[in-house]
């Protein structure tokens, strides 16, 4: 089974004469999107402005995907810009995958089209992407080395190229005592490891990667968020699906939060934040918060109060606005409101159902 993607089933022999078994398709992992709009509404004010196939590496537009009676996605647009980090969010079912696979031809889409630099996507095309799918496969009875420096012949690197490339990634991903080591021995975050490996080895100019950190310590999460930033920075447009969404703010320059198959906040990460009312007041104090206009109180628990406010309001105003109020305010201090809010303020429902 092949680690980087998904296709029609064969069977190729390695180095060795042995047959692996093997998917011809494989898919990539990319490098900095975009959405088209400069400045991020909520859904019932999404206005898509889409660019042409030829201008958007990624383009998909007015997409619908049935399975039966059920509709999964009701209609999609949004662009992916060449050399941009794109975080495609979501909570689980709201139909990442199965965007992410009618891109790729894996699913026919009931209407709509999706384009990759400016056409449906094809098997051959696969040397310029890189898919790092969230159900993870490699070929577990091969070695690290002879798997990654199976694929790389596969992607074009030559046997030699492919494997001094695939040892110098794995001393970067403190791999390297493990090359003769078969698959199957490695724990789930060393497999991990190398698939991502298997990704970007013939660094592809697009990349999507499927919850590229799921499962990992925060040491680890930190250093493939290098590796992703490092594919960035060469030039690689990467389509990033995850729920870390720290990961999100450091990375991405634009996103799409999709809820109910349709786009329900679409932009720059900055945009997105200021259209679910961008300023947060975290409140240390003594007594009870009073009402107001200007603000939401969120949470108060202990002595800490969490107030959302409304557009325009000014904090000084809502400082004095507390004190005047009888509350002795030991700590005031507004922050931008972050995706982790705006995404429990959009998904949280959903998240409680499934709890």
């Amino acid at each position: 089974m092949q680690g980087v993607g998904w296709g029609a089933w064969c069977r190729r022999p390695n180095h060795h004469g042995r047959l692996l078994v093997v998917r011809t398709l494989w898919v990539v992992s990319g490098g900095g999107c975009q959405s088209s709009l400069e400045t991020p509404v909520h859904a019932s004010r999404v206005r898509h402005v889409i660019k042409s196939p030829s201008e958007a590496l990624v383009h998909v537009e007015h997409f619908r995907m049935d399975f039966g009676r059920t509709t999964v996605i009701k209609d999609l647009s949004f662009d992916v810009n060449r050399g941009e980090t794109f975080g495609f969010l979501g909570s689980n079912g709201s139909g990442k995958t199965t965007t992410i696979r009618a891109l790729l031809g894996i699913y026919q889409p009931t209407s709509g089209t999706l384009h990759i630099s400016g056409r449906p996507f094809k098997p051959e095309d696969g040397e310029q992407l890189g898919y790092l799918p969230e159900e993870r496969g490699l070929y577990k009875r091969e070695s690290v080395i002879d798997v990654m420096t199976y694929f790389g012949s596969l992607k074009g690197l030559g046997r030699e190229r492919a494997r001094a490339w695939s040892l110098e990634f794995l001393e970067r991903v403190n791999l390297a005592d493990h090359e003769k080591v078969r698959l199957d021995k490695l724990s789930g975050g060393q497999q991990q490891k190398v698939q991502l490996g298997v990704t970007i080895m013939n660094d592809p100019q697009l990349l999507i990667l499927d919850e590229p950190t799921k499962g990992f310590d925060p040491v680890n999460r930190r250093l493939v968020m290098d590796i992703i930033h490092d594919r960035k920075k060469a030039g690689a447009t990467v389509i990033m699906v995850t729920h870390q969404m720290e990961e999100v703010e450091r990375l991405c320059d634009r996103v799409l939060l999709l809820k109910g198959g349709l786009a329900r906040a679409y932009g720059t990460v900055s945009g997105v934040q200021d259209s679910f009312g961008g300023t947060v007041i975290e409140v240390e104090h003594d007594g009870k918060v009073p009402p107001s206009s200007s603000y939401t109180l969120e949470s108060d628990r202990d002595g800490h109060a969490v107030l959302a406010t409304v557009r325009g309001a000014d904090t000084g105003a809502i400082l004095r606005e507390l004190t005047a109020g009888g509350l002795n305010v030991k700590a005031f201090t507004p922050r931008r409101k972050s995706l982790d809010d705006i995404f429990i303020e959009v998904y949280g429902d959903e998240v409680a159902r499934e709890a």
